[in-house]
């Protein structure tokens, strides 16, 4: 069995002119790029193997990130089927100055793990043994059902 806290990953991604689009902010592209890579990785670190990505729900993109300000994305693990992982990702822009952050971007991912074959392959159970890991599953499972057609 796996923690939900041992699934929790951020990352950040400087956003360089090359990142982005003409008005200076992060390309979408760039941004789902990144939250797929982390999300798998959250998702490979349950499932202790590798995952790979078979849905990606709705991308809410709710507000751009300026050249030179930071990605910051959030990742974990809330739930899992016999072999699929889904997780949970935020994309935050973030001052590299003063760490002052605001949402821009959310979404949640299922994955499967497979073995060396190829194939899928079972997954632990996931658990949750921490207040802050029980807020943020609450607050996965309470997103996800806002999601028309559900996850």
């Amino acid at each position: 069995m796996t923690d939900l806290m041992d699934t929790y990953i951020e990352n950040r991604h400087l956003i360089q002119p090359n990142h982005t689009n003409n008005l200076g902010m992060a390309h979408g592209g760039n941004v789902m790029k990144w939250m797929d890579v982390d999300g798998a990785l959250s998702a490979m670190r349950f499932a202790g193997q590798t995952c790979v990505t078979a849905r990606m729900d709705q991308m809410n993109f709710v507000q751009p990130i300026p050249v030179g300000e930071t990605a910051l994305i959030q990742a974990y693990a809330y739930g899992a089927g016999e072999t699929s992982v889904r997780v949970r990702l935020k994309a935050f822009r973030e001052n590299p100055q003063t760490g002052e952050t605001e949402l821009t971007t959310e979404s949640f991912f299922v994955y499967v793990a497979i073995d060396d074959d190829h194939d899928p392959s079972p997954v632990p159970e996931l658990t949750v043994n921490s207040e802050k890991g029980e807020r943020l599953r609450e607050e996965a499972l309470s997103g996800e059902a806002e999601i028309p057609n559900g996850a």
